[in-house]
């Protein structure tokens, strides 16, 4: 097991700021899953810094990749009977991964 040393951060920086903007770094650095001090070593550092997802925004993910699945097994289904409904269902299914990939970001 290796252990960081605590001589890494032994410095303390001290800086003055409102209460409102004392809460909104509570809640940012919260909602990261970071304590205040991480929060801000991250952001002057320019580290990038992802927030958690809330557990609706969650919901709304999983829903979103089960109806990309569905559109592409609806695709694939109309595919020789109706290729032109077929093409738009696929249009939509890539419309949803788009959203998707715009998650992880």
């Amino acid at each position: 097991m290796v252990r960081k040393s605590k001589h890494n951060k032994s410095t303390y920086i001290k800086f003055r700021c409102t209460q409102y903007e004392k809460k909104l770094l509570y809640v940012k650095a919260k909602r990261a899953g970071l304590s205040i001090s991480a929060y801000c070593r991250r952001a002057v550092m320019e580290d990038r810094i992802v927030e958690r997802l809330t557990e609706e925004q969650l919901d709304a993910y999983k829903m979103l990749v089960r109806y990309h699945n569905n559109f592409k097994r609806i695709a694939n289904m109309f595919r020789k009977q109706n290729p032109k409904l077929s093409d738009e269902v696929i249009q939509l299914a890539r419309e949803i991964k788009t959203h998707l990939y715009n998650f992880k970001k």
